[in-house]
């Protein structure tokens, strides 16, 4: 007996890898400063766990519809409708148990076997292994520093053929924080192949202003969840919204797969929406704060950002001064000094050579772990040219 082939050749996610060595050292006793993993560490706000109590104290415990609660789906219209000025109807929002499944979903009633879909490069490092896993083809579009790491229209045109039939754009970006801008957007959009939208970022920008692909185009398919921007990360909440004429068919995946996502988290999205304004705003502030102080230190590591991330709450630094094998890299900074960094290749071969700093973490946890990188590379020194 063997595996399948397409599960096979997936390529493992190398940051829950990196994770999962440091909390074997965790386990010997060791203590490890975290900047791998895309995390809050803040608590979800009281007004989310007292709703999920009173959910459950409720007897609200049981099946859902299977695109989900109708007030959550309409709340998360209002959301939209309030920041975006669109307008989506609730049976165009199916929730998820997390922004993953809505992935699988999308790209499951998109693509036919050896169907295209552009990505960016470097893009979240799970975009390939699901399109993979449901025997589509990654297209991977090279974005560097030099031009903020956008898309170029022309180069995607340059990709396209009657078998691709999407482009996913990430905006803020994981792993580089940055945002498209309207006039990228606006060209993406025009574009004959469905836009894929991960959103899942948005809310945490602290220079512009994220937009909305629907914005734009409504010939799009949105991803975005909870567990980001309301630090509700083990809840698994996220959801879908896609045309209307795609619905039916993702609603009888999702009825097949999943049946629905989970009735207490729901209760606790639509306390999300309608209640933690406050708490957002203040976690957008502490990562803020963190995001300025990370850039201020990171040039004098030798770890250059060209790019100033403006979103999301990662920084993708280039560490070429000291390395061409950024996975080697990552370990070698583990072991030596106890502080977790993501290795770019993660990301795509275009982001060999960098390494993602997450500030999803305390400013005394980033300062500590880059006081030991310091000490670590002044000493071990950068390669010879």
């Amino acid at each position: 007996m063997r595996p399948a082939r397409h599960a096979a050749k997936l390529k493992p996610f190398l940051v829950m890898d990196v994770l999962e060595a440091a909390q074997k050292l965790e386990a010997a006793g060791e203590h490890v400063i975290h900047l791998e993993i895309g995390e809050p560490d803040c608590d979800t706000p009281e007004c989310i766990k007292e709703a999920a109590v009173r959910a459950i104290r409720e007897g609200k415990t049981h099946y859902t519809h299977s695109l989900g609660l109708l007030e959550l789906r309409e709340a998360i219209c209002e959301d939209y409708a309030t920041r975006y000025g669109v307008t989506v109807s609730p049976d165009q929002v199916i929730v998820a148990s997390g922004t993953s499944p809505a992935m699988l979903l999308a790209f499951g009633v998109l693509l036919e076997p050896g169907d295209g879909v552009v990505i960016s490069d470097p893009a979240y490092a799970c975009y390939a292994n699901f399109i993979e896993f449901v025997h589509g083809r990654t297209v991977r579009v090279r974005v560097t520093e030099d031009d903020g790491f956008q898309y170029r229209p022309e180069m995607i045109r340059e990709k396209l053929d009657e078998r691709v039939k999407a482009v996913v754009i990430n905006s803020p970006a994981n792993p580089t924080g940055t945002l498209l801008s309207d006039k990228r957007m606006q060209a993406l959009a025009e574009l004959e192949p469905a836009i894929v939208s991960d959103e899942i970022y948005h809310g945490l920008v602290y220079e512009g202003r994220e937009r909305s692909i629907l914005e734009f185009t409504d010939r799009a398919f949105v991803l975005n969840g909870f567990s980001k921007l309301y630090a509700m990360t083990g809840w698994r909440l996220g959801y879908l919204i896609a045309p209307r004429a795609f619905v039916r068919d993702i609603q009888k995946v999702s009825q097949n797969l999943f049946i629905c996502a989970g009735s207490v988290a729901q209760w606790a999205g639509l306390a999300a929406l309608k209640e933690a304004g406050a708490e957002v705003a203040a976690m957008r502030r502490t990562y803020d704060q963190r995001r300025r102080y990370l850039l201020s230190r990171l040039p004098g590591l030798g770890l250059s950002v060209k790019v100033a991330p403006t979103g999301a709450f990662y920084v993708l630094a280039n560490a070429s001064a000291y390395t061409d094998d950024s996975l080697a890299f990552a370990y070698e900074l583990l072991e030596k000094t106890r502080v977790a960094v993501t290795p770019g290749v993660d990301f795509g071969p275009g982001a060999e050579g960098f390494i993602r700093f997450s500030y999803a973490n305390s400013i005394e946890n980033i300062a500590e772990g880059l006081d030991r990188l310091e000490r670590y590379l002044a000493v071990r020194g950068r390669r010879e040219a």
